[in-house]
């Protein structure tokens, strides 16, 4: 089959680990055509490119900065994205006749040039829904509900979803949430389809674990817990700093915070004021750089504002999953990521804003080295039962298996 993928993370090179780039290598090593097309961003300086490279062909689109950008940039970027991939299809890819289109969200803007290639071709189409928009904007105060901007972009919502076939959810929590919201979709057509990786074998071997730690300056006596990914709106950082202000000075425990965004420099001045003996704060890494970090570590840290409404479930998930370390998370109720991390035995849920809860958790952790075990070669056994690309390629690729499938919409 020939197979697009639409995606607003820039893609280069499909060995670098990641959700998207392990999913295309597995429909790669299947035996498919995978074609990526991907956004460079204009502060990359950077003219749209068409390369094959390690079998699978790139198609990197210069646009506005989407990413990382004030808000202003990233809103027009965002909506003109579906435009100039548009474009570029039309240059690069004309003579390709595409079986099956992949695309995630964010962003919500692409459906025209979806709607475009499924009428000329004729092909399938696969949403992974990743991000619930505008919601998740609406509930952490970013537009207003009802206003020119929600209306706006709910319509693209429902745009996107009615040109999707099938839509693979995050959670069952996330199923039961876009049924509920849009009724207008044929619910047969929506179904769990978390994100996935292809897992490898730790490289950092116990021995080595204390030595890498003094490189790091990590303290070598104490419990060790890592957050590690965006720190912006909706990981809701001052609960995040709130558990660093509980826990500091305690020796026992020691607190890595890694990652970038928008709510960074807020994070960065309190360490800069309150100097914490026991955590320390460092810049994204790049994946291979962040995945050595995480097997210095003993236990994995979630956090989400308290103010979502719509069910999240962070990809940092997999990463401590991988290296089998226990998880302890801070979220809203609606999200079902601690029930299933909880009803596993992989880790330990509080609510966001919850510090009491989650202080007799980080304590519990510190204190019983057989839990953390336990914990962690039961998240290690779900990942390899759940969230690997095999999983993903089966739950996709069983849409293929007859030739007579339903459109979400042909009952309507």
């Amino acid at each position: 089959m020939n197979v697009l993928f639409l995606t607003v993370s820039r893609i280069t090179d499909i060995n670098v680990r990641g959700i998207y780039t392990d999913l295309m290598r597995r429909f790669r090593d299947e035996g498919h055509n995978v074609h990526i097309v991907s956004p460079t961003e204009r502060r990359l300086k950077q003219k749209t490119q068409y390369i094959e490279k390690d079998g699978i062909k790139l198609l990197n689109v210069k646009t506005f900065n989407i990413q990382k950008t004030n808000l202003i940039e990233k809103g027009i970027g965002t909506i003109l994205l579906e435009y100039q991939f548009h474009q570029a299809i039309q240059k690069h890819l004309q003579n390709i006749k595409f079986d099956l289109i992949i695309y995630s969200t964010p962003p919500i803007t692409t459906t025209k040039v979806v709607r475009f290639i499924k009428k000329r071709d004729g092909a399938k189409t696969y949403l992974l829904l990743k991000d619930i928009f505008p919601q998740n904007a609406v509930d952490l105060g970013m537009i207003r509900k009802g206003g020119i901007m929600h209306r706006y972009f709910r319509r693209k919502e429902k745009k996107l979803y009615k040109v999707s076939d099938f839509i693979g959810c995050m959670s069952q929590a996330n199923v039961e949430y876009v049924i509920r919201h849009n009724p207008q979709i044929n619910p047969d057509a929506i179904e769990t389809n978390p994100n996935s990786i292809a897992p490898v074998r730790k490289t950092i071997q116990p021995e080595d674990k204390m030595q890498a730690r003094r490189k790091y300056g990590i303290s070598t006596a104490a419990t060790v817990f890592i957050y590690g990914g965006n720190l912006g709106k909706p990981q809701g950082i001052d609960f995040l700093i709130s558990v660093l202000m509980a826990n500091d000075g305690k020796e026992d425990r020691f607190f890595i915070i890694v990652g970038s965004g928008t709510e960074f420099p807020k994070i960065q001045k309190w360490f800069e004021r309150n100097q914490p003996k026991n955590a320390r704060l460092l810049s994204g890494f790049p994946k291979d750089e962040y995945d050595q970090l995480v097997q210095l570590c003993d236990v994995g840290m979630i956090f989400l504002d308290q103010r979502f409404s719509i069910p999240n479930f962070p990809s940092r998930l997999l990463s401590y999953l991988e290296f089998e370390m226990p998880v302890i998370a801070g979220t809203d109720r609606n999200t079902d990521l601690g029930k299933i991390i909880e009803e596993n035995n992989f880790g330990l849920w509080a609510e966001s804003g919850d510090l009491d809860k989650m202080n007799q958790h980080i304590d519990y952790i510190c204190q019983n080295a057989d839990a953390r075990q336990i914990m962690g070669a039961n998240g290690y056994s779900y990942l390899f039962s759940h969230y690997t690309t095999r999983h993903s390629y089966k739950i996709i690729m069983n849409h293929f298996k007859t030739n007579a499938q339903t459109s979400q919409f042909s009952a309507m």
